[in-house]
């Protein structure tokens, strides 16, 4: 499969008898797309029925015809083409065909192939022969014509055998295989010159888009069908924002053609447990949730994390929808794929990697935030500035008013560019595995101890991050990586945003015992993320515990 298609038809092709009209007609209707048979568009341009074209002006004339019926439809999207069963056999047909579409071929044994022809014939008198089997031996004809397509047959993108299936069946198998294609490769299905996608993000299990506007709640069913998923879905939410926006949600998901069900959690870091997880597990049982039904997750990072862990695990893996209401969802939790629950010692130690399918953030949503929550989200943009670009930062540091008060072209502006600078790095590093992902744990390492040792009750994440990147920005200068004025530089952002740099009353040795469960821990050594300068960073495992002790205490006299 070439990796510069891009892929927005479906073509159904195989020999004449495999059904592919009828099949293309409802595999149209399920995905609710247009539908061409290229044959009986022949004959509606023509006013000649296709017997005739060959009799009267002789095949190469059917030929030219059915190419530039080929080719006018390949300029369409969203579209189910039938071609005739040896329109694939023409070089310039497949070109054209392979560019746009999914080439899915219809296979049959040549006695089901005759069967079928004839007994059509038979029943509808004004069903015509088609012109290449009007000879004495049809059932030797079918075999001979099959064997000298075969190859060209084989080049299709998937194929099914239809002896023994129904219509409905062929066509579910088409969708299945479509839905396939696009946990690969999702993006080709959207206008990636729309203005609400900041960014797309393309790793080796998955590429999706991720949209960031005002209002994008209004297009959420729209871009959903797009995807061509399924039309159950099941909304994840906790209380606070599906008292919000769960019954808008759900609106606007049934009258885009979903089916719509929720599982309500109580909001709170404590709730992302295997005990809720199971709750769920649970209500999909009861539910008959089926592999292809949609996960959406609607909320904050705990409510991504916890929905994205469902998908990930129920039945083996279920697609699934971000739609992050919270600024650190928006910018960092809802991208990536990281999806875990916590474990007692320790936040997010059970989990997966398990890329959504579609990220949707609606950043009018962050006027119903707390305030206290949204100033904690400023932490995450604030911290890919800092590891990955100086403009950045002086752009959230030119505009600090602006963006506190949420104006949108701001807000929206800073939220893309922070989503985009997340994503380029998921797209390298999937899964932390080549080291350019790691850098993303800029000032986690000691936020993840904070957040730890006070049970996840004391700080927000990003209030921790934002004392955690203190704290990896004072090491940085311990070990000369960094000058003072740099530290204070950071330092003077964060306050700027209203971010605490320090904390009080808490045991140092709870907090170190944390972080030495931390995921970033190799070889029984933390990988501590270091700053050299304003969008430059360095990962080091030769961090001392006295360093780390001094700097500790450093911020709990901030």
């Amino acid at each position: 499969m070439k990796s510069d298609r891009r892929i927005t038809n479906l073509i159904i092709t195989g020999f004449s008898g495999t059904g592919k009209s009828l099949v293309a007609k409802e595999v149209a209707s399920i995905l609710d797309w247009d539908y061409l048979d290229t044959d009986d568009e022949i004959v509606r341009q023509t006013s000649k029925p296709i017997a005739e074209i060959f009799r009267d002006e002789r095949e190469a004339r059917f030929r030219e015809l059915e190419w530039e019926t080929i080719k006018k439809a390949c300029q369409q999207e969203q579209l189910v083409i039938a071609i005739g069963g040896g329109a694939i056999v023409d070089p310039r047909n497949y070109e054209l065909l392979s560019e746009t579409g999914l080439i899915i071929c219809l296979e049959a044994k040549p006695e089901t192939i005759y069967e079928r022809l004839f007994r059509e014939a038979a029943c509808s008198p004004e069903t015509e022969v088609r012109p290449l089997l009007t000879v004495d031996n049809p059932l030797e004809r079918i075999r001979q014509l099959k064997t000298n397509r075969q190859s060209y047959y084989a080049k299709a993108d998937w194929t099914i055998h239809t002896d023994c299936l129904s219509i409905r069946e062929v066509a579910e198998e088409i969708i299945r295989a479509w839905r396939l294609f696009h946990r690969t490769d999702s993006c080709q299905l959207l206008d990636t010159n729309d203005e609400d996608i900041a960014c797309l993000v393309e790793t080796a299990t998955q590429s999706y888009p991720v949209f960031i506007g005002y209002g994008l709640l209004a297009k959420l069913g729209e871009e959903l069908k797009k995807t061509a998923l399924s039309d159950r879905t099941t909304i994840i939410s906790d209380e606070n924002v599906f008292s919000l926006y769960g019954a808008r949600v759900k609106g606007i998901l049934k009258s885009a053609g979903f089916s719509v069900d929720a599982f309500v959690v109580p909001p709170g870091e404590e709730t992302k447990s295997m005990d809720y997880a199971i709750k769920i597990y649970d209500f999909l049982v009861g539910h008959r949730a089926e592999r292809d039904d949609i996960i959406i997750a609607l909320g904050g990072g705990m409510a991504g994390d916890l929905a994205g862990f469902i998908a990930a695990t129920f039945l083996r893996g279920m697609p699934w929808i971000q739609v992050p209401t919270s600024l650190i969802a928006m910018v960092d939790a809802s991208i990536g794929g990281k999806v875990g629950v916590n474990h007692p010692e320790g936040k997010n130690l059970i989990g997966a990697f398990y890329q959504p399918n579609l990220v949707v953030a609606d950043c009018e949503t962050l006027t119903t935030l707390p305030q206290r929550e949204l100033t904690s989200g400023w932490a995450e943009v604030i911290k890919h500035g800092l590891i990955l670009d100086e403009e950045f930062v002086q752009f959230l540091e030119s505009n600090v008013d602006g963006l506190t008060k949420l104006e949108p072209e701001l807000i929206t502006r800073a939220i893309a560019r922070s989503a985009a600078i997340k994503a380029q790095v998921v797209s390298q590093d999937e899964r932390e595995r080549e080291g350019k992902r790691t850098i993303l744990n800029y000032g986690h390492t000691i936020a993840h101890g904070l957040e730890a040792a006070t049970q996840y009750k004391h700080f927000l994440h990003g209030e921790a991050v934002a004392i955690g990147m203190i704290g990896a920005a004072k090491l940085s200068q311990r070990l000369g990586l960094l000058p003072a004025a740099t530290v204070e530089h950071q330092q003077a952002i964060l306050q700027e945003f209203g971010l605490p740099i320090g904390f009080s009353d808490l045991d140092l040795i709870e907090v170190t015992k944390a972080m030495e469960l931390d995921k970033k821990v190799k070889y029984k050594a933390i990988r501590w993320v270091l700053l050299q300068d304003i969008g430059r960073v360095v990962v080091r495992g030769d961090v001392s515990q006295r360093d780390v002790l001094a700097v500790l205490q450093e911020l709990a006299r901030s």
